[in-house]
């Protein structure tokens, strides 16, 4: 079945506007069956989780049908899934967690390729417990994190080794399987970011070595919060703070005060959504496997058609290198400031925001500073015309 993305657009309401979206690396547009899980869940009987009672029955079974789903996303156990208000918040939630089994003489490695809310956290929880943090270098002429970068930081005091899937400022897709492969011969847990691959490639987190795998629904067409994915045997080992009267049963114990169900509802929808894209068969795993991969295959032909005609443009310089990447570019120009464009673009109905985008590592460690440079994102509902728009409103700004 081939990719079909004018039926995939007839799906977002968002698209109506008539605005080209190349700006779903900071959040995606959302499909209609998304609205709809979360309009019908706020109006439906709920209450807090039970069986009971209809309502209560109803919070149990979006909670219980959104760990499924999810877990069937990343090919992980739904006994091990946990939400969270953002991935940065659970993020900080689990480093503090973690943290107070450290001491002087620990050390957690981070990287000059990821989104700081995988690297501060880390930092901030090492600090306060006297441990080291270690720095895995990104290679500024290439954009790619080696594992070899992280071989050298790593020592038998380990205890934490934080990786991105993907880098939501270049696109980098360091590899992962032997970069935690590297970690777990250390002892130590490896803690991948997926927040932005998630979004554009099938993931198994078995496959990647993930001890934690985190994501947010908002990145692939779902509403605004974060997961958290472990094996429930690990999360069993963690005690995290929580309320005297609150469960100790996992994944529950790590989820702080009632979870939003009408969120839970559209994530689930969302990942059904995936699952219908790739128009596979057999159980829902195996179709949003197909999904994404008729995404991927979707997006990339758009990234090479663009990188192709942005090579051409004057003055223009991709740093969106590496060798394996999403369709996620970061370009400057050399007479034009990024903001620049992105004001002018947003003035053509064009939207490509420019930024270090909270990548504030691998931003100053490519010399662009703070300011970083303009992003332009593909989605699942990116089209050939978008591409058009974008690359006649560049020519035109640039020739200005």
């Amino acid at each position: 079945m081939s990719y079909d993305v004018a039926a995939v657009r007839s799906a977002f309401p968002a698209l109506r506007a008539g605005a080209a979206h190349f700006d779903g690396p900071g959040g995606s547009q959302v499909p209609t069956p998304v609205a709809e899980a979360v309009a019908t869940t706020l109006t439906s009987p709920i209450a807090n989780r039970g069986r009971m009672t209809q309502a209560e029955r109803n919070a149990d079974d979006v909670v219980l049908a959104a760990r499924a789903a999810v877990a069937d996303l990343v090919g992980g156990d739904p006994g091990g899934v946990v939400f969270g208000r953002s991935m940065t918040a659970l993020t900080y939630d689990l480093s503090r967690t973690l943290a107070a089994g450290w001491g002087p003489g620990d050390e957690v490695v981070v990287t000059r390729l990821d989104h700081d809310a995988n690297v501060r956290p880390w930092v901030q929880a090492a600090q306060a417990r006297g441990a080291t943090v270690r720095w895995a270098d990104l290679d500024p002429e290439t954009g790619e994190l080696e594992p070899s970068a992280v071989a050298a930081v790593l020592s038998e005091r380990t205890r934490v080794v934080a990786v991105t899937g993907a880098s939501n400022l270049i696109g980098t897709r360091p590899d992962v399987p032997a970069i935690t492969a590297l970690a777990h011969e250390a002892g130590a847990l490896a803690f991948v970011d997926g927040v932005h691959l998630t979004a554009h490639a099938p993931v198994d987190v078995t496959v990647l070595g993930a001890d934690v795998f985190a994501c947010s629904p908002y990145k692939f067409l779902g509403p605004h919060l974060g997961c958290l994915v472990a094996s429930p045997a690990l999360l069993e080992t963690l005690h995290p703070d929580k309320l005297l009267p609150s469960t100790d049963a996992v994944p529950e114990r790590f989820e702080l005060g009632t979870l939003p169900y009408e969120l839970l509802a559209g994530t689930t929808a969302a990942v059904e959504f995936l699952a219908v894209l790739g128009g596979g068969d057999g159980d829902r795993r195996a179709r949003v496997v197909a999904g994404l991969t008729a995404v991927e295959e979707h997006e990339d032909r758009l990234r090479i058609r663009l990188e192709e005609a942005l090579a051409q443009l004057p003055g223009v310089t991709l740093w969106s290198r590496a060798r394996h990447r999403t369709p996620t570019l970061l370009l400057t120009a050399a007479a034009t400031p990024a903001a620049e464009l992105s004001r002018g673009l947003a003035e053509r109905d064009v939207n490509a925001p420019a930024g270090s985008f909270y990548a504030i590592e691998p931003s100053r460690r490519l010399g662009l500073g703070d300011a970083g440079g303009l992003r332009i994102g593909l989605a699942p509902y990116t089209d050939d015309e978008d591409v058009d728009r974008l690359l006649a409103g560049l020519a035109e700004l640039l020739s200005a």
